[in-house]
């Protein structure tokens, strides 16, 4: 995972950790640090369960504030009240099958259930617990009623359990993955709800032969970052996503495709229902005309390999955009840089050009960052300066969403 620093939706925002008392609290510690450095200000409650996995003064030093476990005693009595009022988003990251039993039974017995009572706020449950309790009926019973009241329960990842106990599910999400979840009960989805994507990203490989292929160094983390960050924004988001090492983002439907034709048909089959087309990977532009059937061996090398022409996917989707989809594309070139990008956008009649320079240090290929120049149909022209790609993601998608509600 790269570097997390102060992001969008967390910056100066206000969430309530929650910690029952589960083994997988010591994963706890690392999102509370990961909520810290994405720039939210983070209220642990610990119950006194917890309290005998990990100490108090673990998250204190994680978060930079006191950690709060006592609902009785000389000075506590409304910290509920007050937690639950200041909060504006909960999450209880391991949420034990005692603590979800106690929470759907809407009993108040230690500091965090009180607060749950007693808040607002969008609340985030991340069960962890052994998978023959989380299969158990009256568990299944108890998250089934936690959602019909409003809270989002989070399903746990099969894995290897605590002491060897199998590998069922009842493993605690990773902690990037329970951030991105917070990420989206922080966002505002007013502009993307009910809003359709389909993003591309990283690049395609086009045989030479059963073990050889012709591609670029495209990573696919700008595409990556841009379905991450439309899903956080409430849209729903189908993500095809060439060869990359890339971890596919939460929330996200991923088709994975290897060559520019596969990319190009995935995005045809989505097309009929797409608000918006990100068109942000880098497919091979080229393809050997005739790829051997066999490793090619040194001794038998050809002097030559025939190219042509791969497919042109955004050219291919002109005819069959729907009335009022906005179109991105993306353009990484090595010089003309705005003109280069200016004659893409008017050939493909798109909507955005994200332009880049391939040379420039810190952006283009393999990098958390990019300095890009939005290219706009009606003629503007931003220059962004170098920013991680997760701010620029959601900086491009602030045009469109300006397109999509300005239609």
């Amino acid at each position: 995972m790269s570097a997390v620093s102060p992001q969008r939706p967390f910056v100066g925002a206000r969430v309530l950790l929650g910690v029952s008392g589960g083994i997988a609290s010591y994963k706890t510690a690392w999102l509370a640090r990961l909520l810290s450095l994405a720039g939210a200000e983070v209220d642990v409650v610990m119950t006194p369960a917890a309290l005998e996995f990990v100490g108090a003064i673990t998250f204190e030093a994680l978060t930079g504030r006191p950690v709060h476990s006592e609902i009785f005693g000389p000075g506590h009595a409304l910290d509920h009240v007050k937690l639950a009022r200041a909060a504006q988003a909960i999450v209880v990251a391991p949420a034990t099958a005692d603590f979800c039993a106690r929470a759907a039974s809407g009993q108040a017995n230690d500091l965090l259930t009180a607060i749950l009572l007693a808040a607002k706020a969008p609340v985030l449950l991340v069960p962890a617990m052994n998978d023959q309790m989380w299969a158990h009926p009256q568990t299944a019973n108890n998250v089934a009623h936690l959602r019909s009241i409003g809270y989002h329960v989070l399903e746990p990842d099969a894995g290897l359990l605590a002491a060897g106990e199998g590998r069922g599910p009842g493993r605690m999400p990773e902690p990037e993955t329970i951030l991105a979840h917070v990420g989206w009960l922080l966002e505002d989805h007013a502009s993307f709800a009910g809003k359709r994507f389909v993003v591309t990203a990283g690049p395609t490989h086009e045989p030479v032969d059963p073990v050889r292929y012709l591609t670029n160094h495209s990573s696919g983390k700008m595409g990556f970052a841009i379905a991450a960050a439309a899903w956080r924004r409430g849209a729903e988001v189908l993500l095809v996503a060439g060869p990359s090492s890339v971890e596919a983002p939460p929330g996200v439907c991923v088709v994975r495709v290897e060559t520019t034709e596969q990319m190009r048909d995935a995005v045809a089959a989505e097309l009929p229902n797409a608000d918006a087309l990100v068109m942000a990977a880098a497919p091979a532009d080229f393809r050997v005309a005739e790829p051997a059937k066999r490793k090619i061996k040194k001794a038998s090398r050809p002097d030559s390999l025939a190219l042509a022409s791969t497919v042109d996917i955004l050219a291919s989707t002109k005819g069959a955009r729907r009335a009022g989809m906005v179109t991105v594309g993306f353009a990484l070139e090595t010089n003309d840089v705005i003109s280069n990008g200016r004659a893409k956008l008017d050939a493909k009649d798109l909507d955005l050009l994200v332009a880049n320079d391939a040379t420039e240090q810190g952006a283009g290929f393999g990098v958390d960052t990019n300095r890009v120049t939005i290219l706009s149909r009606d003629g503007a022209q931003e220059v962004l300066p170098l920013l991680p790609k997760a701010e620029v993601a959601d900086l491009i998608l602030d045009r469109v969403a300006r397109l999509l509600n300005g239609r």
